[in-house]
Formats: C-alpha cells, structure tokens, sequence
C-alpha cells in the first residue's frame, strides 16, 4: 500500500498501479487513488481516481 497527500492527481501518481497491472495481468482487477477533489476521474483501462469520500458512500445501482 501506498499513501500520498495531495490537492490534486497527476498521472504520475498511478506509476505503481499501473505497474502493477502489467506484472498481474488479467488477474489485476481494478486501481484507486483517492484524492481530495469531488468527483471520480477515469484515468484509462481499469484505473480511476476517486474522491477521499467514497469510501463513506454506497453506490446505488
């Protein structure tokens, strides 16, 4: 695990995840960076940028 204060995300700051995608494979599933911003931000194939307070929210479908 890594953790990072930041304002904002820069795609650098996926370096590790997206290592470790490629090392996985088709086994990696999903890679999140939480930020303090409020919206979720794609970042290309299964790698997103979510707010700091999704981990408090449930999605409904």
């Amino acid at each position: 695990m890594k953790v990072k204060a930041a304002e904002t995300v820069r795609s650098n700051d996926f370096r590790g995840l997206r290592h470790l995608a490629e090392g996985l494979g088709d086994r990696f599933q999903a890679g999140f960076v939480l930020d303090a911003g409020e919206r979720s931000l794609p970042l290309g194939g299964q790698l997103k940028a979510l707010p700091m307070a999704a981990l408090w929210q449930l999605e409904t479908p």
